[in-house]
Parts: structure tokens; C-alpha cells; sequence
């Protein structure tokens, strides 16, 4: 049978239709997007309740909604889903007859509340109507910044929406407790705010002030409306589009599909000039942006003419046959991303070398019963990462970083060590700090856990930052060498391949050897060929020997 599904409560107020994401005939699944809507504060996609066939849509592009307006008519099984609604219907009444919260206040006398003007107040997640978080994408505001109630203070991002968190209060920002990228949730602090005086006044008394003006006092004094005077003033000076944001900073407004697309084509938002209402970029204003870039690179000096890459040319591949177009996930295009940049920027050159490991094989497989006992499993992983720590202490010249402005080097005085993790969305490198103070058995435990972590998609950011150096290891796929790209800001990383027995001269005969294959490249801005092959040398001298690591 044919059902109309309407929109559900979003929170009060009307959105725009920016989106639809379907189309007469489609079988859609229960929760699936259905249209996304976007209001002054936020853009949300709007889900199915239920399973069927789209047999129209009642709405169109830039159709203005609220709560109950029809979105699409849908061939549905059954009916089932009609106690749902009815039931809550049901328990609607009741909820009007619940006193109201704000009635039992008493108020507070003056002096109290001048007192509470000048204390810090936490600003905290609201609720977000799920429990699987956001990111921040955004903050809207500085250290020291005045801000009005229900200015916007950041951007949170999730699978469903994109919306602006406002102001709970007027005040002044006192500290910032989030970060870019940071997954936050439903009651997570944000910020601390000191509390303007005339804004608190004004909202302890709105209550008596009203009771007054209704028995006594015909005209209301200045003190019963302060934040309406300060909003007029600051729009009589640049005044923002009503109902939008203003575009100070880095500030954007901008729906969750706009700002994919932009992630998608690798540009900031903040250079693309919008033409939506409430000054909101569309997506054809990222499209607009990207042409007028491309043009204008089309116009640049090619490559033969000393500057500048020619592009990839676009192939149409179905006519040679049957492909399927997959989307990478948002941590293959990161990874990619980040990769493209290295390899442009850092001048890259390999070292190779052969590091005889026999005797640690056969002091690692002695160690096994003692491993266990420590509820651990010892691989090869942690005396690379033992020895690597070791040489970059000897050399000091590889724990750097250089200065943005090319001129300078960075040294490190911590040995902080990435390794590469190959998960099923993509490359992942978890980061184990001071490594040169740690046991073999603890880095053992350390590294299972971050690789734990990183499969099951539980690793944290903070995880993967502040590495020293990188290890990539292949050993347990195969090959002989490879040229692993440094994790710029980094300057170098090692890449191990798989240790095979190969015969070596010990002077009179060829002995069988147990050898493991380096790859060491590095940033030749920072460190010459002479050190890399030091380097890789020390390294198999300590691999062939681990206890030269006591002396």
C-alpha cells in the first residue's frame, strides 16, 4: 500500500530542500537518506522510517519544510509503523500537562546575580540526537573573543549533518577545549566562557521585569533588553545576511554534501565566493570555483616551459571493457593525500642495505616461553623499533625536522616511533612514544595494542601524531626492497622487507645466514648520502648483535 512520509520534528523552525537523494522508483531502506534540509543552524539529511518503493516526491529543490510537510510517497508493505506514530501521539497530551521547569525557579536576588556575572561558566555538547558523536570541523572563535547568545562558536560535522553550535550566553571566551578533527559527543566541554554582567541581568530578571510591567511599570527600562541593543548596533555596522553567519575568518556556511565535495576536489571553502541564501556556497559554487582555478592553470606555462604539471588526461575506460567505479573511504583519500604531498615536496633517495639477523632469530624464539609469561607476542617489531631508537640517539642528525622557513632544523630531543598499520580502510601509522626508554616486552605489549586499535577503527588522533621517524615493515607479505615515501614532517623512514637465508662468505666458506633487507630514504635537504649509509650500517650491526645495545 502507498504511504506519504512526512518530516519528522528538526527541531522547530523550516530547512531548505538543498538535496534529494533519490528518485521515483528507487527501493529505498529503512533509515536511508531521503532529502537533505538545511536551516539558519544546520544542515541534516532526513531518513526513511521504513523499507518500500519511492512512488513520487511530493517536494522539489529549494522548497522551504517543517515538521509534517510531505516529502515522498512510498509503496510500503504493511502498515506495521502506524502504532509507532499513534503511540507517541498518544502520549502528546500528556505532555501539556506537565508544569513547566522554569515556573519553580525563584528568582535570584540582585546581588547574587552580579556575583554569578563574573564567574566562569562551561560550554558543553548539547544534545546531538545520537550517540555516535560528531567531528569538529570548525572553530568560529578565538581565545579573548566577545561573543553575543547564539552567536555560533563552532562547526560539528557527523555521517547525517553538519551544524553550528551557538552561544548558550553572552561572555567573553575564555578557553578552548576542543580541536579541529576531534570527535566530541553529547555532553563533552567545549569551552569555558566568563559570563557578561548586563546578559545575565537581563535574563534573571526577563521573568520579575515582565510580572512588574503587567501589574505596575508601564515602561520596561534598558536593563530588560541589552542583548537586542547590541545586536542592532553590531548589524548597523556590517550588517550579515539575515538568518546567516557572518564569513570572518575561516567561517563557511555550507551543508554536508558541499562541503564532501569540496574535500573531493581538495579545496577550502573559504576561497569559494557563495550565492545562496544567508550567504550558504552551493554546489555550484564549488563547481564554479574549480573551473575559474582550472582555467586559470590552463593559462599557466606547461611543464616544457619550466613550471608546472601536466594533468593526468581523462579516460573514458568502458570502451575497453566492462569497470565498476568504488568510492576510496575518507582514510584512503587522506592517506593519499598526504602521500601526493611528501613526494612533491621532500627530495627523496634510498639506502640499501643487508642486516644479518641469525643470531636475534634464534634469541627471539629462545625468549618465546618468557614472552607468553608476559602475556605478549615477541616479533621482530619491537627490536627494530629498540634499535632504531638506539641509532637515532648515536645520530641525532635524523631526529629532526626542518623549519617552515627552509633554513633551520628542529632537533628532537624525545624518540618517538611510527609504524605502518595496513587496515582494511587504509594505511594507518599509531605512534609509540619514547621508544629508547621502554623494555623489548613492552613495546611487544604497546604495539599489539595501538594495531588492535587501529584495525577495529578505535584509535584515537593524538595516537598518530608526533612521530620521529617511521617503520614500514613488509616482511610478512614478501618482496626484497622497496622505496617507502618519508612521512613528511619527518626525514626519514626505514622499509623492511622479508629475511631469507642467503649464503655469506665468513672469509673461508660460504655460511647460510638468516639476512633482512632495509630500505632507508630520507630528505636530502636534510641529510646527506654518507649519513644514510651510517645509519644503515649502525642499524645491522645492532639487528646482527642486540647486545652491542647494553655497551
Amino acid at each position: 500500500m502507498s504511504e506519504v512520509i512526512k518530516v519528522p520534528d528538526i527541531g522547530g523552525g523550516e530547512g531548505e530542500v538543498i538535496e534529494i537523494l533519490v528518485k521515483e522508483g528507487d527501493t529505498v531502506e529503512a533509515e536511508q537518506s531521503l532529502v537533505v534540509l538545511e536551516s539558519d543552524k544546520a544542515s541534516m539529511e532526513v531518513p526513511c522510517p521504513k523499507g518500500g518503493v519511492v512512488k513520487s516526491i511530493k517536494t522539489k529543490l529549494g522548497d522551504n519544510l517543517k515538521e509534517g510537510d510531505s516529502l515522498i510517497e512510498l509503496d510500503v508493505a504493511s502498515d506495521d509503523s502506524k502504532a509507532e506514530p499513534e503511540k507517541s501521539a498518544a502520549k502528546e497530551p500528556a505532555k501539556e500537562s506537565e508544569p513547566k521547569q522554569e515556573e519553580k525557579k525563584p528568582a535570584k536576588p540582585k546581588g547574587e546575580q552580579k556575583q554569578a556575572a563574573s564567574k566562569s561558566e562551561p560550554v558543553k555538547v548539547p544534545d546531538l540526537g545520537s550517540d555516535a558523536g560528531a567531528k569538529v570541523i570548525e572553530i568560529l572563535v578565538s581565545k579573548g573573543d566577545k561573543v553575543e547568545a547564539d552567536q555560533s562558536l563552532l562547526v560539528l560535522e557527523s555521517d547525517k549533518a553538519s551544524m553550528e553550535l551557538p552561544a548558550p550566553f553572552a561572555g567573553v571566551i575564555e578557553s578552548i577545549e576542543v580541536k579541529l578533527e576531534q570527535d566530541v559527543k553529547t555532553g563533552d566541554l567545549i569551552m569555558h566562557m566568563q559570563v557578561q554582567g548586563e546578559a545575565d541581568d537581563a535574563d534573571d530578571a526577563e521573568p520579575e521585569a515582565a510580572a512588574e510591567a503587567a501589574s505596575s511599570s508601564p515602561e520596561p527600562t534598558s536593563e530588560d533588553k541589552p542583548k537586542p541593543a547590541q545586536s542592532k548596533t553590531q548589524d548597523a555596522d556590517t550588517p550579515p545576511p539575515v538568518g546567516g553567519p557572518s564569513r570572518e575568518g575561516a567561517k563557511v556556511h555550507a551543508g554536508p554534501a558541499v562541503r564532501l565535495l569540496a574535500r573531493e576536489f581538495g579545496i577550502e571553502l573559504a576561497d569559494v565566493k557563495p550565492s545562496g541564501p544567508r550567504d550558504r556556497i552551493l554546489k555550484e559554487d564549488v563547481q564554479q570555483h574549480v573551473k575559474a582555478v582550472m582555467k586559470q592553470q590552463k593559462g599557466a606555462p606547461t611543464a616544457a616551459g619550466g613550471s608546472g604539471i601536466p594533468a593526468v588526461p581523462e579516460v573514458d575506460f568502458s570502451r575497453f571493457g566492462e569497470i565498476e567505479t568504488k568510492d576510496m573511504t575518507r582514510l584512503q583519500q587522506a592517506g593519499a593525500t598526504n602521500i601526493h604531498r611528501s613526494w612533491l615536496n621532500v627530495p627523496h633517495v634510498t639506502q640499501f642495505d643487508l642486516a644479518d639477523i641469525s643470531a636475534l632469530e634464534v634469541f627471539r624464539k629462545d625468549q618465546k616461553a618468557v614472552a607468553e609469561k608476559a602475556g605478549v607476542k615477541l616479533t621482530i617489531l619491537p627490536f627494530l623499533l629498540k634499535a632504531c631508537a638506539h641509532v637515532l640517539n648515536e645520530q641525532p642528525g635524523f631526529n629532526v625536522a626542518l623549519a617552515p622557513n627552509g633554513k633551520q632544523l628542529i632537533q628532537k630531543k624525545y624518540v618517538h616511533i611510527g609504524f605502518a598499520v595496513d587496515t582494511p580502510d587504509g594505511l594507518l601509522v599509531p605512534v609509540i612514544r619514547d621508544v629508547d626508554k621502554k623494555s623489548l616486552l613492552q613495546l611487544a605489549g604497546e604495539a599489539a595494542e595501538l594495531a588492535e586499535k587501529a584495525r577495529n577503527k578505535k584509535l584515537g588522533a593524538d595516537a598518530m601524531q608526533g612521530a620521529c621517524f617511521t617503520i614500514s615493515s613488509l616482511g610478512h607479505i614478501g618482496g626484497t626492497y622497496f622505496t617507502p615515501i618519508v612521512n613528511s614532517p619527518e626525514v626519514a623512514i626505514l622499509g623492511v622487507s622479508k629475511a631469507t637465508m642467503q649464503p655469506v662468505w665468513d672469509g673461508k666458506v660460504f655460511q647460510p645466514q638468516l639476512m633482512l633487507p632495509l630500505s632507508l630514504s630520507y630528505d636530502h635537504r636534510a641529510i646527506n648520502g654518507a649519513a644514510a649509509a651510517q645509519f644503515t650500517k649502525r642499524l645491522g650491526e645492532l639487528l646482527g648483535d642486540i647486545r652491542s645495545m647494553l655497551l
